[in-house]
């Protein structure tokens, strides 16, 4: 049964469906089991007054010699036949099946009931096709066999009837009342109940646009508590997304400004009168070397933002650390010997147990490329005394712990400024080396995602230059601990 039809569902037309189905349905049960009650309630007077007639039938049983008699007295027999709704029966049986007074044809006992002298019964029969109510008791005679006589008081069951309904409608016609009076409270009750919801659209619809602040749980009901803490859950993601954004525009204002200001007074200069062809060529050597920084800090800025914007929602799969780290290597390569840097790549080889883990290898990739390439900026190297960059990936099967490590020889990162080299932009002093200053805060921001922890440390301590080692922990994940897709 379905009170309320709607296109879209309603919460509130569903629980007052819920809560009237049942309602409207139990009220026919409740008129069955009534009748059912009533019934037995207007049979019981009746079924005493039965037992009272049969008992004193019995006492009219009286022995002439050895022959029982029964003789009814004209009084007796007149107040049986006085009823107007029902029709009485009775019926005296000798101890030889003999009719003694009453009706032939009013049905006997069931043969297989055990017989107790002197018990009133009470059994439900039909005669002549109506359907009567029957007392009957068995008469122990004074003889010398101790033989039983049979007496039985019958009568239709209209008196019966009439009383159950009158009990039915007194009981059922104030339902007729009160059953729409309840729709009416629960109806209200719902409005009531409901108002909380109603004033929770109110106040967000009340708020500005810029307004993401959280919503007050607590002025709330505790079952609507969960759907708000979802909306504040969405609210602060979506915070984080808007600034992330901001924050991306911001940063590529900021890193764009400078190349494009070189390659405007570049072209200025080529247009300048009186150049020549040596000054126009280096003008354009100027204009790509903008074009490829400004190109590079744009591919930059597109990796931190990927990397900030991956959230809970990043896809993962098994990969192994080892087979990510030997490729980006085998991609480096060439920038290596370009300046004479002796790029290599030693440790765990693919397929090391161990060496596998849950994340993203697009990221992966990314982290230990930005790694590399820092480690290739910042190497001194030439063709007589080459420079050195090793990375690695080292497996702690018992604490479950996945190493990478890329170092190098170059002049390293003194201790007060390991912290600010992760900030997005931050470069260190005394170098001139072309960057934007993005390339290790996106390996920080790469390594949360995968919950791994990012150190840093001079390569060999003590010696000048000590070099600098970057380490970022992972946890190792076995394939059988992988969520199914």
């Amino acid at each position: 049964m379905n009170v309320f039809q709607r296109e879209q569902r309603s919460l509130f037309g569903e629980i007052l469906d819920w809560m009237l189905t049942p309602l409207l349905l139990l009220w026919p049960v409740s008129l069955v089991l009534t009748w059912l009650v009533a019934q037995n309630i207007a049979g019981k007077p009746f079924d005493r007054a039965l037992e009272y007639n049969a008992r004193a039938m019995a006492q009219l049983i009286t022995m002439r010699g050895n022959k029982p008699e029964f003789v009814l007295p004209r009084p007796a027999r007149e107040l049986l036949r006085a009823d107007d709704s029902d029709t009485v029966y009775y019926q005296v049986i000798g101890p030889r099946s003999e009719l003694l007074s009453g009706e032939a044809d009013l049905p006997a006992p069931s043969a297989e009931e055990k017989v107790v002298p002197d018990e009133v019964r009470i059994r439900d029969d039909v005669i002549q096709g109506f359907d009567i109510k029957v007392a009957y008791i068995w008469v122990k005679l004074p003889t010398r066999n101790g033989d039983l006589a049979l007496v039985q008081v019958a009568e239709t069951l209209e008196k019966r009837s009439v009383l159950a309904t009158e009990i039915v409608k007194g009981v059922m016609l104030p339902q007729f009342v009160i059953l729409p009076l309840a729709v009416l409270l629960v109806w209200l009750a719902l409005v009531q109940a409901i108002q909380p919801l109603n004033q929770l659209e109110e106040r967000i619809r009340a708020r500005r646009p810029d307004d993401l602040s959280p919503i007050d749980a607590q002025a709330v009901p505790l079952e609507v508590s969960p759907l708000v803490d979802s909306v504040n859950d969405l609210l602060l993601r979506l915070t984080d997304s808007i600034a992330t954004q901001k924050r991306f525009l911001a940063d590529a204002a900021h890193q764009l400004k400078t190349p494009l200001a070189g390659l405007r007074m570049q072209a200025d200069l080529a247009q300048r009168e009186g150049a020549s062809a040596e000054d126009l060529k280096h003008s354009l050597r100027q204009i790509g070397r903008a074009s490829i920084r400004a190109t590079h800090s744009v591919n930059q800025l597109l990796s931190l933002a990927r990397a900030e914007s991956s959230g809970s929602a990043m896809p993962r799969a098994l990969c192994d650390l080892a087979e990510v780290c030997m490729s980006v290597v085998r991609d480096s390569v060439p920038r290596a010997l370009e300046k004479h840097i002796d790029l290599g790549y030693e440790g765990a080889q693919p397929g090391t147990p161990g060496c596998t883990m849950l994340g993203n290898v697009t990221l992966l990739k990314e982290m230990i490329r930005n790694l590399v390439d820092n480690a290739i900026n910042y190497t001194p190297s030439s063709l007589a005394s080459p420079g050195m960059i090793t990375a690695r990936v080292l497996t702690d099967p018992v604490g479950r712990l996945l190493v990478l490590q890329v170092e190098d020889s170059g002049p390293g990162i003194p201790e007060s400024e390991r912290e600010l080299i992760f900030q997005p932009f931050y470069r260190a002093l005394g170098t001139d080396v072309d960057g934007s200053g993005l390339g290790l805060p996106i390996v920080l921001e790469i390594a949360q995602k995968h919950g791994a922890k990012v150190s840093l440390e001079d390569t060999l301590p003590g010696h000048t230059p000590p070099g600098a080692r970057f380490v970022v922990t992972f946890t190792a994940t076995l394939p059988d601990e992988l969520p199914p897709a």
